[in-house]
């Protein structure tokens, strides 16, 4: 296995639209590391840029490196990233919808060796999520957004990655639904020894279950940390968890202009 490390990137969008600013942050082997953000922090671009998927978004990354290990992934095509070993689970749980359960996760499986060991691969894909068992000749199309989030995420261990990346897996999901995914996810880096990153704009969920945590906005990193030393800082306390000094619920109604209120913008 490798440590992923991103380095001063920057990417345009259509030769004129900057996205990324010099965004730098890594995930070391076996660990999980969160994004964490609002809407159009850039999150999903930082991803993309590692998976080479903005070559069909016409984005560039135009300074900056992204290297795993000591190989250089900056313009790897999507499918040579997947041979690598890095897999981006997209955000909105996108499947082939005609096929069953069983068949989109055979899909999955050819990105390792063919196919060839699908079977023995698809039982430990039912161990870590046993409705799918269940599901397993049901159209896909007919899955609930829990369902098609544990469709996506065994989908994806099927290509036996080293790293897997998960774009907002608790969008949509009722709390206990995400509690379920993310006790899941903790349990196959634990067992697989998977290196995850993880973009969430659901702080609590993502704090809980990662090592380190990077935050951004408008395409930087402004503040990073042991995911324990996050969840006790104010900031993210107040603006990204809801609550105030006293540690009573705050009204994101109520905070006026907070962008310049961060004090790790001073």
């Amino acid at each position: 296995m490798s440590t992923l490390t991103v380095n001063n990137i920057e990417v345009i969008y259509s030769s004129v639209i900057q996205v990324l600013r010099g965004v730098s942050f890594e995930v070391k082997e076996g660990q999980i590391v969160s994004l964490l953000g609002p809407n159009g922090a850039g999150k999903s671009t930082t991803l993309k840029a590692i998976s080479g998927l903005l070559r069909g978004e016409i984005g560039e990354i135009t300074r900056g490196s992204i290297m795993w290990g000591d190989v250089r992934m900056n313009g790897m095509s999507p499918e040579d990233v997947v041979r690598r070993g890095i897999v981006q689970v997209i955000e909105g749980r996108p499947l082939f919808r005609h096929l069953t359960v069983e068949e989109n996760l055979h899909t999955g499986a050819m990105a390792y060796e063919g196919g060839r060991y699908f079977k023995r691969d698809l039982e430990m894909v039912f161990n870590y999520f046993p409705r799918l068992r269940d599901l397993r000749k049901r159209v896909s199309g007919y899955l609930s957004g829990g369902e098609g989030q544990m469709l996506v995420i065994g989908r994806a261990l099927l290509a036996h990655p080293k790293l897997i990346m998960l774009d907002e897996p608790s969008l949509g999901l009722a709390p206990m639904l995400v509690k379920e995914i993310f006790r899941i996810i903790s349990e196959i880096r634990q067992q697989s020894g998977v290196s995850v990153l993880l973009v969430e704009q659901n702080a609590r969920a993502a704090l809980e279950l990662a090592d380190h945590g990077y935050v951004m906005e408008n395409g930087r990193i402004v503040l990073d940390g042991p995911a324990s030393q996050l969840r006790e800082n104010e900031d993210i306390k107040e603006f990204y968890l809801g609550l105030n000094t006293s540690g009573e619920r705050k009204s994101y109604r109520n905070i006026k202009h907070y962008k310049r209120r961060k004090r790790w913008l001073g």
